[in-house]
């Protein structure tokens, strides 16, 4: 049976860097209110006429791909997961492929999500595992700067959000030890509403209507903080042990974890409840901010650089976003 197995990893961030000073003159906020609720000392805003959520994802491959020991027509299937692509259709994914010179493979484009790296990282592995592929890129990207709602009526969103891209190289192997062991992945539609962006969606009168849905709000991010952190803390905690179990494992066996970089409060709860050290989660919200279905990979990838994994670790990626929708992925290093 073929298994698969990350070897490549790589990440753009653009140079933009934001911090919390710099917000102060959109709304009425401090460094201190987003550092106490959140853990955010700055984030990264894409430069317009520079990058593109299809350009930073470009970046992050090549990176990716290069690490790997590949060219870039080794690649047979593209997984992109993104909220935020250049065009409402088609997604960024294509626009990639352009980018790369991959015309004719396979593109899948995802929206799952802050868990959307995950999925797409498992949707690789199933590819993988039937035999279909043996070189699959898997990538996460967005660009949120340009929709957040930079206003005081808007803060407890804006401050979160960052830009970037994160990618990873998926190949077949026969080593059964060295490996992505299982990935399990969950959502809960009941709860769409508590965290959405309504527009700009089909399901209304006409186009004519555009300029009444950014008037109304409907392209703000609408958010029930509360219910976002209760069902978050639970389902981390719950999908993490989920994978644990299908493998044998207990929660001190785990070398490191990556999770979603959505709240530094959520992952150090997450944290405590799995009686783990600081040491083996990993965490980068500080400089980047939530980056969505990039923060995984990027989170990974630096890992990886500053030697923080290592052959034969058991690493767990795990998320929770929009959706509601959770999901982890247990891999030996």
């Amino acid at each position: 049976m073929a298994y698969s197995k990350i070897t490549g990893l790589g990440f753009y961030v653009p140079e933009n860097v934001v911090t919390n000073q710099d917000l102060i003159q959109y709304m009425d906020t401090s460094d201190e209110w987003i550092r106490e609720r959140t853990g955010i000392q700055q984030r990264r805003y894409f430069t317009y006429g520079k990058d593109t959520n299809a350009s930073m994802a470009t970046a992050a491959s090549r990176m990716a791909i290069d690490r790997a020991g590949l060219q870039t027509d080794d690649i047979e299937l593209i997984v992109f997961a993104t909220i935020t692509p250049d065009y409402f259709f088609p997604g960024s994914g294509f626009l990639m492929q352009r980018e790369l010179g991959l015309e004719g493979i396979g593109v899948i484009d995802i929206r799952n999500q802050c868990s959307g790296f995950v999925y797409a990282l498992s949707i690789a592995d199933q590819f993988i595992k039937t035999g279909m592929y043996k070189t699959v890129l898997v990538v996460g990207s967005e660009i949120q700067s340009t929709w957040i709602n930079k206003s005081t009526a808007g803060r407890g969103v804006a401050v979160i959000f960052g830009d970037g891209a994160g990618a990873a190289v998926l190949q077949a192997t026969k080593d059964s030890e060295h490996r992505i062991l299982t990935t399990h992945l969950h959502a809960d539609g009941r709860y769409a509403e508590d965290l959405y962006v309504k527009d700009p969606g089909s399901s209304r009168p006409s186009r004519s209507a555009t300029k009444e849905m950014v008037d109304e709000g409907g392209f703000d991010v609408v958010m029930n903080g509360n219910a976002v952190f209760k069902h978050a803390t639970v389902r981390f905690a719950e999908v993490i042990n989920e994978a644990l179990k299908a493998n044998g494992y207990n929660a001190d066996d785990i070398s490191l974890l990556v999770p979603h970089q959505a709240n530094i409060r959520i992952s150090d709860y997450v944290r405590q409840q799995l009686k783990l050290p600081p040491e083996k989660v990993i965490n980068n919200i500080e400089r980047f901010g939530n980056t969505t279905a990039a923060s995984i990979p990027i989170a990974l990838t630096e890992a990886w650089e500053q030697g923080r994994i290592q052959s034969g670790d058991l690493i767990c990626l795990a998320a929770f976003g929009s959706g509601f929708t959770w999901a982890s992925a247990l891999i030996k290093w």
